[in-house]
């Protein structure tokens, strides 16, 4: 079994596990050096529960024992997973040196096309219909992004302001944006966009919101996110890359997903909307119009 097997397990039973197991896990899944580096003892210590928690854990998963775990991110370490932007860019260096710039743009586009692929599966489009639906029905739809989830919060948000006017965007010149969080009511829902390392800001707003009874949609890259743990609805993002950056293609995807099914729903409103914005962008010039055929002279 290798780590990123052992993390998907983790993370598929997390909301199953009892309390001082779930406890174990999210050590495991937060400290994925210490897993490597430390004893068992010393981890469990760290974990807050008994070294025997931490064999039951990795049994829950189909493993004999703990020194299972360990083994896998151990093995992980070894083979130099950098952690950090920096130590990542160093190994992406290495790697163009050795295989060039095609095969580093081949495999990104190669894990992109597959983290598609999983978005497509059964759980992600339940997921999206679920969010999309939450959308739909709620009165004022905020949305929220910061560093690089900010572009994903935008262009949902743009999407949405092309179909209605129940959109709000919660940025501004001086962060004055924020001041608009405190209109968050019951019957809005608030789109909040964070991945590793999580913007403390947005999950601090996320759970404003929902202390105000809006509902929480969260488009992340774990269960166990701090996001996830306190939304309604969770669409998760694959982010791996061979990049030092995590990718957020496949969040601007579900953006886009989303704007779509929640214009779908919206119907004659939503075209009426659209016709509105395709005259106001006419009558302002903002697109470029194609070159009209002169029509041919009559001899």
């Amino acid at each position: 079994m290798e780590q990123g097997t052992v993390r998907q397990k983790l993370v598929a039973d997390f909301d199953a596990l009892p309390g001082q197991l779930r406890q174990a896990a999210r050590y495991v899944l937060d400290h994925p050096r210490d897993v490597a580096l430390l004893s068992m003892r010393e981890q469990a210590r760290e974990a807050g529960v008994q070294p025997a928690t931490m064999t039951r854990l990795a049994q829950r998963i189909g493993l004999d024992g703990y020194d299972s775990i360990r083994g896998v991110h151990a093995a992980a370490l070894r083979g130099g997973e950098p952690r950090g932007f920096t130590a990542k860019a160093g190994a992406q260096v290495e790697r163009q040196k050795k295989q060039g710039d095609r095969a580093l743009a081949a495999d990104m586009l190669g894990r992109i096309a597959m983290q598609m692929a999983e978005l497509g599966e059964a759980d992600g489009l339940d997921r999206l219909e679920k969010a999309a639906r939450t959308l739909s029905g709620a009165r004022r739809i905020y949305c929220i992004g910061m560093r690089s989830s900010h572009a994903i919060a935008w262009h949902l948000h743009y999407i949405l302001s092309m179909i209605g006017d129940r959109s709000v965007l919660l940025d501004g010149p001086g962060g004055t944006g924020m001041d608009l969080a405190g209109r968050i009511a019951p019957g809005d829902a608030l789109v909040a966009v964070s991945v590793a390392p999580y913007t403390k800001a947005t999950v601090e707003l996320a759970r404003l919101a929902s202390s105000r009874g809006a509902a929480l949609v969260a488009v992340t890259d774990s269960e166990v996110s701090p996001l996830a743990r306190i939304a309604r609805d969770v669409v998760l993002v694959p982010t791996d890359t061979a990049s030092f950056l995590h990718t957020m293609a496949p969040a601007f995807a579900v953006a886009e997903i989303l704007g779509a099914l929640v214009a779908g729903h919206a119907g004659d409103a939503a075209l009426a909307a659209l016709e509105h914005f395709d005259a106001q962008a006419e009558a302002l010039g903002i697109h470029i119009q194609p070159a009209r055929k002169r029509k041919a002279s009559s001899p």
